[in-house]
């Protein structure tokens, strides 16, 4: 509350607003290799060409920023590669991009 004879002070213009909140680095690169290892398993079963390379670069990011989890980031870096690997084996069996049982 303001009390008489006080003066509310104005904001100086030129210093800048408190910035919000980030989450810290390492439970981002957390976040990184679990969803690195998300996208690389259900990569195995669908969109591989764009779930596989999307857990690999999770993953290495994941790497880069020191996650507390490297094990599983490491696991979705294997599951991306091994995405593309299923992707290729099956371009080349059916000669097309898409699946095709039967």
């Amino acid at each position: 509350m303001n009390t008489p004879g006080t003066a509310l002070r104005p904001r100086n213009p030129r210093t800048p607003a408190p910035a919000p909140a980030a989450a810290p680095a390492g439970r981002q690169a957390d976040g990184m290799a679990v969803a690195s290892f998300v996208l690389g398993l259900v990569g195995l079963l669908a969109m591989n060409l764009l779930l596989g390379p999307a857990s690999i670069v999770l993953a290495a990011l994941a790497l880069r920023r020191g996650t507390t989890r490297p094990g599983r980031a490491r696991l979705g870096l294997v599951l991306g590669v091994l995405d593309l690997v299923v992707l290729a084996c099956l371009v080349s069996a059916d000669q097309t991009w898409s699946w095709s049982i039967g």
